[in-house]
């Protein structure tokens, strides 16, 4: 039967209001714009230690393939990019800083928050080598857990550290000079922020609060005072540490997840470490520590969509077989990689809390001082 003009040109019309509907929608479809090439691009401010995570195409294929989404993350300190102006004047969409307490702290700054989101977690931790970590467990100041992880008495360290012992006073006669331990800026960077409060926390033998706050204020400022140059970044630290050896970096505040990640980055480059005969990685469990939460603050609206995605499956697997950060509520996944299955601890025990945002700010206004 054959067809009228009018009908096939209604028929067209109809096609064609199909394909611009579709057009439409695929271009407000996260989805779909993420398949069909297009994407949406946040910008925000980062933690160093999650700047692989960030750029691993695994992570970046999954940000645009399910939501549309290609970030522009720069890497700046945890405790700049919540209160300094000359970042946040910047207007970024998205921050990402490595404490739940800067949440608080975000907020006090001034800026408005849609959203905030744990999304990975990792204990602070102390980085040394192994010859090191054997003098410590020999003098009591820390213990063997395995072959290659040890538990660490921190307050017992913190408080040598301020009576002055030198290296050989605490098992570890190679090194020079009086015992130290460096970490980050903790104006700038997390990490250095963490070990404060923890610091903190010790010296004053329970959680800090602003009335217990001033006994305890001179001797973290000395111990910090002693480090000398402190880094701003935890990323930036990390590669001092590992880059530097047990002479210029003997005891250094990270994160757990910083030397998983640095041996699923290139396993031949730690096996050749292991098998040269040189000093040798390992992480020492402060006992007790803290939990680093790495909270993801959505300023505009369209980050919400990046938080639904990280906390998605795929994206936490990525974050654990590949990075080493543990899930948001610090639990570890199976470990199968030989190379780093017995270096830590599935389960931490001893943990405790961080003092609050107003005590934070106040010891580390003094120690700025």
């Amino acid at each position: 039967m054959a067809i009228s003009r009018r009908a096939l040109g209604l028929g067209i019309l109809g096609l064609s209001a199909a394909a611009t509907g579709a057009l439409i929608y695929g271009r407000s479809s996260p989805l779909l714009r993420g398949y069909l090439g297009e994407a949406e691009k946040l910008f925000g401010f980062i933690g160093g230690e999650k700047e692989r995570f960030v750029e691993d195409p695994e992570v970046v294929s999954l940000l645009r393939r399910q939501g549309g989404l290609v970030l522009d993350a720069r890497r700046a300190g945890s405790i700049e990019m919540v209160r300094e102006p000359a970042l946040l004047d910047q207007h970024p969409q998205f921050l990402w800083p490595s404490s739940s307490v800067l949440v608080d702290l975000a907020r006090a700054s001034g800026v408005k928050i849609q959203r905030d989101q744990v999304i990975l977690n990792s204990p602070i931790v102390v980085y040394s080598w192994d010859g090191i970590a054997r003098g410590l467990a020999a003098s009591g100041y820390a213990t063997a857990d395995g072959e290659v992880r040890y538990r660490l008495d921190l307050a017992k360290l913190l408080n040598a550290i301020l009576a002055g012992r030198t290296w050989a006073d605490v098992g570890v006669g190679a090194l020079y000079g009086s015992l130290r331990l460096l970490s980050t800026d903790p104006n700038r960077s997390n990490s250095g922020f963490m070990f404060a409060g923890l610091a903190a926390n010790l010296l004053a033998g329970e959680v800090v609060t602003p009335s217990t706050l001033p006994a305890v204020l001179d001797k973290v400022a000395a111990i910090f005072t002693r480090m000398g140059y402190k880094p701003s970044s935890s990323g930036k630290m990390f590669e001092d540490y590992v880059a530097g050896g047990p002479g210029a970096q003997p005891l250094v505040v990270g994160y757990e997840n910083q030397l998983i990640e640095w041996v699923l980055e290139d396993e031949e480059r730690w096996r050749r470490l292991n098998s040269d005969g040189t000093a040798k990685p390992v992480i020492l469990y402060p006992e007790p520590t803290v939990f680093s939460a790495h909270p993801l603050i959505a300023i505009a609206p369209e980050a919400d969509r990046l938080i639904e995605l990280l906390m998605g499956r795929e994206a936490q697997q990525i974050a654990w077989t590949r990075h080493g950060f543990r899930g948001p509520l610090g639990t570890s996944g199976e470990i199968e990689n030989p190379l780093v299955r017995d270096r830590i601890l599935p389960r931490l025990d001893q943990v405790v809390p961080m003092p609050d945002f107003r005590t934070m700010l106040a010891l580390i206004d003094r120690l700025a001082a």
